[in-house]
């Protein structure tokens, strides 16, 4: 019973292991060889014994390391020419207290195990020896000191060791010894190191036509169907020149009068959304008046009606960076004549404003 309690335990101890994935400590398996002096205990009766011992392990985090260790040793029996056989395996894990920078660090040692006894005995006056076979569980406490070499390693520790015997024939009335032993240890790290991968360095956007516009009218090259456009020019979606006509017709003023009509706030909101869909396009804000009255008073008309019409675009939203003027012409550019009588004076198409597209 007491065996498969250490095998399962073993068992599980090798499955958490083979569980924990590479870290930044090094988690290599390691084995293990070393010799010992076995202090025995006194009331067992038998000799200190000089022993070896063979171990497996590895860390299973930056300060744990987990081990299964095999011993065996051989000590007399005090005073007489019987043997008393004992090896046995154990668990064991150690805290170790390493510090950056440091390859030798000191360690606690914390364990359990099962030993196994072979103790020959000859009782007075019956002839021959007998031999009692047992096997009983321990308990490892420790401590030592470890010295790191990379893929070498070498530790010395002290230990007690624990021994639950209460079948013992030359201590009958004792049910547990404790051996003190001190050891020497060579350890052997299996394979390389894991080193962590370089950093990944960033690798630079890739560029694309979608990222480039040569031609600055933008338009990226992948949509650019005209990639040779002129700075200043309007452009459309596939990076064309377009030709943008804004008609102010209906944009007219009652006679003598500089104020908006609501038929020509409509026909200017119509003006602003073309606007705004072109917003590189410049324009020429011009007043006019018909010809009725004297030229400096058409002339000061024609700049109130063309403010007007500059202030509600402004309103609108419309940068004032993109109009030239307002500009006023008075009654000198009229389109429509209307005979020598009333040369122009009833027309309301001459009392306009206009925008003229610059570009």
């Amino acid at each position: 019973m007491k065996k498969k309690l250490l095998c399962c335990a073993l068992l599980g101890a090798i499955a958490m292991a083979q569980s924990a994935s590479a870290q930044d400590y090094d988690d290599r398996w390691f084995v293990t060889g070393g010799v010992g002096q076995n202090w025995q205990d006194s009331d067992r009766g038998t000799e200190d014994v000089l022993f070896g011992h063979l171990g497996f392990g590895r860390f299973i985090s930056p300060n744990w390391s987990l081990e299964g260790e095999f011993n065996y040793q051989n000590p007399g029996i005090e005073g007489t020419d019987l043997n008393w056989t004992q090896w046995g395996a154990s668990l064991d894990a150690r805290y170790h207290f390493i510090k950056e920078g440091k390859n030798w660090w000191p360690f606690v040692r914390v364990g359990l195990g099962v030993q196994r006894a072979e103790e020959e005995y000859s009782f007075f006056p019956f002839p021959g020896t007998g031999q009692r076979e047992d096997s009983f569980l321990t308990v490892n406490l420790g401590v030592g000191l470890q010295a790191d070499y990379d893929r070498y390693a070498v530790r010395a520790e002290l230990l007690s060791r624990s021994v639950m015997d209460d079948s013992s024939v030359r201590s009958p009335n004792s049910d547990r010894f404790n051996d003190l032993i001190g050891q020497l240890t060579f350890v052997l790290k299996l394979g390389d190191r894991a080193v962590a991968p370089p950093p990944v360095e960033p690798q630079p956007p890739q560029t694309t036509c979608a990222d480039l516009d040569d031609d600055g009218d933008g338009v990226n090259n992948c949509n650019d169907r005209c990639p040779n456009s002129t700075a200043g020019q309007t452009i459309g979606a596939d990076g064309c020149p377009v030709v943008v006509r804004i008609d102010l017709r209906g944009v007219n003023f009652d006679f003598d009068k500089a104020t908006l009509r609501p038929d020509a706030i409509a026909i200017l909101d119509e003006a602003v959304s073309i606007l705004q869909k072109y917003p590189q396009m410049r324009f020429e804000l011009a007043g006019h008046t018909d010809e009725c009255g004297t030229d400096a008073y058409n002339q000061r008309l024609s700049e109130r009606r063309a403010r007007v019409v500059y202030d509600y675009l402004i309103g609108k939203g419309i940068d004032s960076a993109r109009i030239s003027g307002p500009n006023a012409y008075g009654e000198s550019r009229p389109i429509e004549q209307l005979g020598d009588a009333f040369p122009g004076c009833k027309s309301e198409t001459n009392r306009r404003t206009e925008l003229n597209v610059l570009n």
